[in-house]
């Protein structure tokens, strides 16, 4: 899986980073597990076709002393469908720069 990883997280991050993602993206449906919406601006032309399986997400996994944001474009409505893949450049630069203003915004010295 290609991932966007931060790692050595001290505790304190690891609560704020936790706190800020349940306050922006609600509670985690599995534990540390969080559906980040992508700007629907960055929908590939498929992606945009695909009405039905819109919105599309990542998905951001805080682990104790990391965070990892999945590079993969999903939908919740379906596991398997053509409009699902690896992020294009544009989404992957996107999703960098949303974390890492999270880590700004926190302060978070990563």
């Amino acid at each position: 899986m290609k991932q966007y990883v931060i790692d050595g997280l001290r505790p304190k991050d690891r609560q704020l980073l936790e706190s800020y993602l349940e306050e922006h993206f609600g509670p985690a449906q599995i534990k540390d597990v969080y559906w980040l919406p992508m700007d629907p601006s960055l929908y590939s032309p498929t992606q945009a076709a695909h009405t039905d399986c819109q919105p599309f997400y990542f998905v951001v996994v805080l682990h104790p002393d990391s965070i990892a944001a999945e590079m993969l474009v999903r939908t919740q409505h379906r596991v398997r469908c053509d409009c699902m893949g690896y992020a294009g450049e544009d989404q992957r630069t996107w999703l960098i720069r949303v974390i890492d203003s999270i880590f700004e915004e926190l302060m978070i010295q990563a």
